[in-house]
């Protein structure tokens, strides 16, 4: 068992921000999570694309057509998870998902439902929607979660549509309070990894599966999800390749996290940020806003 977590280094408000990606077909891509997730699209030009939700940004795709393709045991994004703000607006998403014709793999964790795919490129996403706190279960500081199979017909209904019809479905636009509600990792140690995030960030581990690892700030289900299912013992890669470039968090307080790092030297300091890698070259700012 992962030891104790350290005292609080980030507020309990602390959360994932924007997560960006380097690409191989910057358009393809931009249309792909913009059709998916009913995105707008801010400042595209031939370097980049910002996909926002309601004006916050939630992905930043920066062209990349020289890279290869990353395989899929090297260390870095697993998924990205697009967090809406009800069960109705998953059911309006997955009516839509479903009229795309995308293939969709589905888990009932207990604490939330969710909705896996891929896009083009292979980068993992997840769309979900969180069941109320109050019905989640702790056991010795752990949170109880799993993976059952999801009532769709009944996430479909909580939107009012039939789901055997789709009738009632209306076209999707992210609604107001969409979130990056998590970002899950692919690491060649979950123990090791997990030790990092708890020790520099201040992350509390809050599930130990063993091959996986998930901690969050302030009570959530999880920020950050670890595993080595398909990466185990893999290094930091030493070539780039298409994926994850950074991922952010943001904070409204980082004098704590500040002292905390204060002279390590693979810390690099702005006014508004504090930016570092993890032990697989996974690239972190944490940002006060």
């Amino acid at each position: 068992m992962i030891a104790a977590p350290t005292p609080p280094v980030l507020p309990a408000s602390t959360h994932v921000g924007a997560v960006h990606l380097n690409v191989r077909d910057l358009p393809g891509l931009t249309h792909f999570y913009a059709d998916l997730l009913g995105l707008d699209v801010l400042w595209p030009d031939s370097t980049q694309a910002v996909l926002a939700a309601h004006g916050t940004p939630l992905l930043h795709l920066h062209a990349a057509p020289d890279l290869p393709r990353a395989p899929v045991s090297r260390p870095g994004l697993y998924h990205t998870a697009f967090l809406l703000p009800t069960r109705a607006d998953l059911g309006r998403w997955l009516a839509h998902a479903a009229r795309l014709g995308h293939r969709i793999g589905s888990g009932d964790h207990l604490v939330s439902e969710a909705f896996y795919l891929s896009d083009p490129e292979g980068n993992g996403t997840e769309v979900y929607a969180d069941r109320p706190r109050d019905t989640w279960t702790w056991r010795d500081g752990q949170v109880q979660m799993g993976t059952n199979a999801v009532d769709a017909a009944g996430v479909l209904q909580a939107a009012g549509i039939d789901p055997a019809t789709l009738d009632g479905a209306a076209p999707f636009s992210a609604p107001a309070g969409t979130t990056v509600g998590h970002i899950h990792l692919k690491v060649g140690s979950a123990a090791q990894a997990a030790r990092w995030y708890r020790d520099t960030l201040g992350l509390d581990v809050v599930a130990d599966l063993g091959s996986a690892a998930f901690l969050s700030w302030g009570g959530y289900h999880h920020h950050i999800g670890l595993n080595e299912w398909h990466s185990a013992g893999q290094p930091a890669p030493t070539t780039p390749a298409a994926g994850l470039r950074a991922l952010t968090v943001q904070t409204p307080d980082l004098n704590a996290l500040r002292a905390h790092l204060h002279g390590r030297p693979d810390v690099q300091t702005a006014p508004d940020a504090l930016t570092l890698t993890d032990p697989w070259g996974n690239r972190v700012t944490v940002t006060q806003v």
